[in-house]
C-alpha cells in the first residue's frame, strides 16, 4: 500500500462515546469529493456495527448507502497461485496438529493441557526438513473445538479443564493457518474400544465423503456435492439437514469460513478451478457425535484435498 494511502486518526476517536471513527471517515469522504456518491456498506458483516452505519448516514446525508454484504469475499471465492500456496502451507500445519493430538491424548489427560499441545503445534508451525524451509504459524480464526462424549453432540464446543475419560469419543475441528489463510480439518478420535454405532457411522460418512468429492468437479455446482453426500448417507439410514460445507480462505476472528459458497440444497454457485472449500459432513446425535473432514481445492481434473490425515476414525486402546 502506498504512503500516501495510509490515513491515520486520533486516539480519541477510540472507545470514545462522543465520537466514531466512522465520522472522521465520513470527513475523508467529504475532502475527497465522495460526499454524494453511492457508497457500499457491509450491513451484515463482524465489525460493521449499527452504530457504524448511524454515523454515515448522520454525515453523509447525499450519499446513497446500499448494502454490499460479501462484495469482497465473493470476489476471493476463485485463489491465486500464491494463495493456492499459503493454503497448502497451512495444510502441513493442521498435519501437525492432528499428529500432536494422537502423539499426546490419553485418558486422564485434562482437556486444557491437550488444548495448549494443539495451539503450541499450531503457532509453532513446521520445521524445516532436507531442502525446504520451515514456517511458522498464525492464530486461527475459530479456536479448537474439542467436545467430548454427549458434548460432542454439538459442534462449537470448546474446552475445560476436566480429565479426558476413558472410552469416550472427541472430535477435533480444528485449522492451520498461515499468513491468515486456513486449512480446516476435523478428526475423532476414541479412547478404548469404540461402541458399533461409532463404526457404523464412520463407514457412512467415509462412503458420503467420497461421494461428495467426486462430485466436486468444475462445472458442478454447490448444491451438487451435498446431494452427492446427502444420498450416499441415506442408504445407511441417515440425515443431515444443515449445510454440509462452505467456502474457505482467508479469514480473521470469529469465522475461519468466507461466507459466500455453502454446500446446501438450492446453492447453484458453478464450481470453479481454484475455488477452495471446507467439506463439513460432520453427523450429531442424542448423546455423541463424529466429525471427519476434508478441505479441498477444485481443480481441471476434480477436487484435490489440502491436507494428508488418514480420513478414519481413530482408535487409541
Amino acid at each position: 500500500m502506498q504512503h500516501e494511502n495510509i490515513i491515520g486518526y486520533q486516539d480519541d476517536y477510540v472507545q470514545n462515546p462522543e465520537k466514531h471513527p466512522m465520522d472522521f471517515l465520513s470527513n475523508i469522504f467529504k475532502e475527497k469529493g465522495w460526499a454524494k456518491k453511492t457508497i457500499g456498506v457491509e450491513k451484515d458483516n463482524y465489525y460493521f456495527s449499527a452504530s457504524c452505519l448511524e454515523s454515515l448516514q448522520k454525515n453523509l446525508p447525499g450519499a446513497t448507502l446500499t448494502d454490499a454484504t460479501g462484495l469482497v469475499n465473493w470476489q476471493r471465492t476463485v485463489k491465486s497461485p500464491q494463495e493456492l500456496v499459503y493454503m497448502r502451507k497451512a495444510a502441513r500445519i493442521v498435519e501437525k496438529m492432528h499428529a500432536r493430538i494422537l502423539e499426546v491424548m490419553e485418558p486422564g489427560m485434562r482437556k486444557n493441557d491437550l488444548v495448549a499441545e494443539i495451539y503450541h503445534s499450531a503457532i509453532s508451525g513446521v520445521s524445516s526438513t532436507s531442502g525446504e524451509q520451515g514456517f511458522g504459524g498464525d492464530y486461527p480464526a475459530m479456536v479448537p473445538m474439542t467436545p467430548t462424549g454427549a458434548d460432542a453432540s454439538a459442534p462449537h464446543l470448546t474446552w475445560d479443564d476436566q480429565p479426558i475419560a476413558n472410552n469416550s469419543g472427541t472430535f477435533f475441528e480444528i485449522a492451520g493457518c498461515y499468513q491468515r489463510y486456513h486449512c480446516p480439518l476435523s478428526r475423532t478420535v476414541y479412547l478404548g474400544k469404540p461402541p458399533q454405532k461409532y463404526l457404523d457411522v464412520e463407514k457412512a460418512v467415509l462412503e458420503g465423503i467420497e461421494s461428495a468429492l467426486n462430485a466436486a468437479k468444475y462445472g458442478n455446482l454447490a448444491e451438487d456435492i451435498e446431494a452427492a453426500w446427502s444420498k450416499t448417507i441415506s442408504k445407511f439410514g441417515y440425515e443431515k439437514t444443515s449445510r454440509s460445507g462452505y467456502a474457505i480462505g482467508l479469514s480473521y476472528p470469529p469465522d475461519w469460513g468466507e461466507r459466500t459458497v455453502s454446500f446446501r440444497k438450492g446453492d447453484k454457485t458453478v464450481l470453479e478451478p481454484n475455488m477452495t472449500f471446507h467439506f463439513m459432513p460432520a453427523l450429531w446425535f442424542d448423546d455423541w457425535g463424529l466429525e471427519i473432514t476434508e478441505s479441498f481445492v477444485i481443480t481441471e481434473a476434480g477436487a484435490e484435498t489440502l491436507a494428508n490425515v488418514p480420513r478414519k476414525l481413530f482408535v487409541k486402546q
